[in-house]
């Protein structure tokens, strides 16, 4: 199996976690430019979360999660602030989020600091 097809195995599996919690799933690979990426972005409460996937089916090269840096959050704390500036809908707040698939555990952390 490619990488980009468990990548997009993950991130159905994410979404199919986040539906059964109530969420609704408003935008699915939102590219800033080559600012980055954001997996799934979705909305709850009137909450808005930006969430960023991690799949994995072993730990060979580490837990899903130690692969989000800095870097990285920094790149989707920068595609979540130009999403806002285009968002029609005003949502109370948001929040960076992290979900984690490896095998069949499902990890969600609600927020994440940028």
């Amino acid at each position: 199996m490619s990488n980009k097809l468990k990548g997009k195995l993950g991130e159905n599996r994410a979404k199919e976690f986040l539906l059964k919690n109530g969420f609704k799933i408003l935008e699915t690979n939102f590219r800033y430019s080559r600012y980055g990426e954001i997996d799934i972005i979705a909305g709850k409460n009137d909450i808005l979360y930006f969430v960023e996937v991690k799949y994995r089916t072993t730990n060979k090269f580490g837990m899903p999660l130690e692969a989000i840096t800095k870097a990285k959050l920094k790149k989707i704390c920068n595609c979540a602030n130009y999403y806002l500036t285009l968002c029609d809908k005003k949502f109370k707040s948001y929040k960076i989020s992290a979900l984690s698939v490896f095998n069949d555990d499902i990890n969600f952390i609600e927020s994440v600091e940028c």
